[in-house]
């Protein structure tokens, strides 16, 4: 088997590596570090290059697996409450029902707010900043289980009380 080189033999795989991630990403910035990230990998694992058939497959499967992670992530990735956009029709938007779609946004922040402090922690680590349930557990020091039923109780109390003060008065 020839020796490789990432002179000569990984970083002329750069453009193909790029229109792959743009392909997949659809976003030039994120193809770029995606790329990055790809010849960082290659490079950290130079010392198994000999046992690699193809150096270009080998790229390629590094360069799609980040792509598809990070989509992944972008996808898990849970905005705020405020960068929440209010859909409204042109014909029927008053300041009105502005005004009530913002009261529930802060009825709903307070509600979050006044949960139980383990509740509140998980459903935040989860819902809000889309932490996986493993990280989560090794976080606030408790198991898988513990974190599923804090974050099914947390959200069940939330729409529990949201309905009683949006059902007020009817």
């Amino acid at each position: 088997m020839k020796k490789i080189s990432f002179r000569n033999d990984v970083l002329p795989l750069k453009n193909a590596l790029y229109r792959l991630a743009l392909r997949i990403t659809l976003n030039t910035a994120e193809a770029e570090d995606i790329v990055q990230d790809t010849l960082i990998k290659v490079w950290d694992r130079r010392d198994g290059w000999d046992d690699i058939d193809s150096i270009e497959a080998f790229s390629m499967t590094i360069c799609r697996n980040l792509a598809l992670d990070r989509i992944k992530k972008a996808e898990n990735q849970n905005g705020s409450l405020d960068a929440v956009p209010f859909e409204t029709p042109d014909a029927a938007y008053n300041p009105y029902e502005q005004m009530i779609q913002k009261d529930r946004v802060e009825l709903v922040r307070k509600l979050v707010d006044s949960l139980p402090e383990k509740q509140r922690s998980c459903m935040q680590l989860r819902d809000f900043e889309g932490k996986p349930y493993r990280e989560i557990a090794e976080i606030l020091g408790i198991t898988e289980e513990q974190v599923k039923v804090n974050i099914f109780r947390a959200r069940q109390a939330i729409k529990t009380k949201f309905k009683e003060f949006d059902n007020y008065g009817l």
